[in-house]
């Protein structure tokens, strides 16, 4: 599965092209354990559907992204959490331009998950914004509330183990 995704790929990010570099090894392995754990996490929601890793979501006229995980509610097809993995190398467009544009569009839940430090950052949209509400690293536990089945220790997200 890593290696069909690991291409490099491009978003439109307020009507600018914005080439991104193929996801190196590690960030796949990541998004794969995620996606993984997603998917058995959903299977029985009707509710929700899990994108594949990063499905083309236009979400305005100007802006295309592509989530490295994104849910998506069944009845309107809207995001309610988007993962991004961090790239090396690359991680502007993922920790400043598209959290701006992730909280523009008011994305209930985000995750940013960095593998230069094992950690994952989790955000909630608030009225004013996008909210930090933790940051999580060993053996602390990634939940959701609106995905009861969910949760995934942090160590285990980033062990080298493949």
């Amino acid at each position: 599965m890593a290696e069909i995704m690991s291409q490099p790929y491009e978003e439109i990010l307020d009507g600018a092209s914005f080439p991104r570099s193929a996801p190196d090894a590690r960030h796949e392995i990541i998004c794969d354990r995620l996606h993984a754990a997603m998917n058995a996490s959903v299977a029985n929601l009707s509710s929700t559907q899990l994108l594949a890793p990063r499905t083309k979501i236009q979400v305005t006229r100007s802006t295309a992204i592509r989530p490295d995980l994104a849910l998506v509610t069944t009845a309107t097809q809207k995001i309610f959490l988007a993962v991004e993995i961090v790239n090396r190398g690359d991680q502007h467009a993922d920790t400043v331009v598209k959290k701006e544009i992730y909280e523009h569009i008011r994305v209930p839940r985000l995750w940013m998950v960095d593998p230069r430090y094992d950690n994952v950052e989790i955000y909630h949209s608030t009225q004013f914004g996008l909210q930090l509400k933790g940051i999580l690293a060993g053996s602390e536990l990634l939940t959701e509330q609106l995905i009861p089945e969910f949760q995934m220790v942090i160590a285990e997200l980033f062990t080298a183990n493949a």
